[in-house]
């Protein structure tokens, strides 16, 4: 893998100059050391200005990652799983060529099936037996 460079799929190579990172302090446990230390890390990543997006790539991932993307365009991803700065910054790289991979592969259309006979039997056999065991019930309590 090239330094440079971020390699998401064989279509998509982003460089690491269209993402900048931020680092603050990290939250939950590791006593005087979360005081201390900004493990914590943002990846930021304008999707809007970026020269190596298509404009196809680039509705997908609006779209797909709305959620995680501001009003501006700019997607927005954090980890704080480490207590190393080097570690969560690694995470949330491969984290975003999980997302963006996710983002723009396309979704397989759902093929519509039918369940077989054995499925359907099972299940009537199971209700069978659920509805004796009701029946068994109310004889025994009415009494």
């Amino acid at each position: 893998m090239n330094p440079g460079f971020i390699k998401v799929s064989s279509q998509l190579v982003i460089p690491f100059s269209e993402i900048s990172f931020r680092s603050s302090r990290s939250g939950g446990p590791g006593g005087q050391n979360v005081n201390k230390v900004e493990s914590r890390v943002e990846l930021i990543f304008n999707v809007n200005d970026s020269q190596s997006l298509s404009d196809e790539q680039r509705s997908k991932i609006l779209v797909s990652l709305k959620n995680k993307i501001d009003l501006k365009g700019i997607l927005h991803l954090t980890s704080q799983k480490s207590r190393s700065q080097w570690e969560n910054k690694e995470t949330i790289i491969a984290e975003f060529v999980r997302v963006i991979r996710a983002a723009i592969n396309p979704v397989k259309k759902r093929i519509r099936t039918r369940p077989s006979n054995a499925v359907k039997e099972k299940r009537l056999r199971e209700k069978r037996m659920i509805s004796e065991k009701k029946r068994i019930r109310k004889t025994f309590d009415s009494e």
